[in-house]
């Protein structure tokens, strides 16, 4: 997964984002009483983009599923007072409320936001579960959430190949693909 994350945060870049992946958001004792989670360990985030231009950071949960059935519409459709299951920040109000709150203050501290900046959720699906990418796009826009389609990813990705030379494993693929189609 790693991988399709390091994608992403390359695809983000490539829309005028700074990057950072894997990011981990300190919660307080509080802050996890209120949740409902007392114990629940540190929310990740799987990418997080700040945007100078727009003051705004996308926070990109990222979620491959190549070889599985894909993201179901279902799940992000359902809502949780407590969180649970693999969509949290999406199916739990409260959750994203607390963890969006926390992740702002956090880049303060470290002068990356301000208190101006916006956050919102975003979605990267390598798959979409029975090919329903059109009813994710609308779910998503529907809750004010980025979402990322296998289509929209694709063709960020083949972007990638009219980039100059980088040395860069995405940017060689796109172009070894882009130069010798089939």
């Amino acid at each position: 997964m790693d991988s399709f994350e390091g994608l992403i945060r390359l695809l983000l870049e490539q829309d005028g984002y700074w990057t950072r992946q894997s990011h981990k958001v300190n919660l307080s004792k509080e802050e996890k009483v209120q949740i409902g989670k007392p114990s629940i360990p540190r929310p990740e985030i799987d990418v997080i983009g700040y945007k100078q231009s727009s003051n705004s950071i996308i926070a990109m949960e990222v979620k491959s599923y190549l070889d599985s059935p894909g993201v179901p519409c279902s799940s992000l459709q359902e809502t949780h007072l407590i969180p649970t299951g693999k969509y949290k920040l999406f199916t739990c109000e409260n959750y994203r409320r607390i963890v969006f709150s926390r992740l702002k203050i956090d880049l303060i501290e470290r002068g990356l936001a301000d208190q101006r900046t916006e956050i919102k959720l975003g979605l990267a699906a390598g798959r979409v579960m029975k090919d329903r990418q059109i009813a994710l796009e609308q779910i998503c826009s529907d809750k004010g959430w980025v979402v990322w389609t296998p289509r929209t990813i694709a063709k960020k990705t083949r972007a990638l190949s009219k980039l100059g030379y980088e040395n860069d494993s995405y940017v060689v693929t796109a172009k070894l693909l882009a130069r010798n189609k089939e």
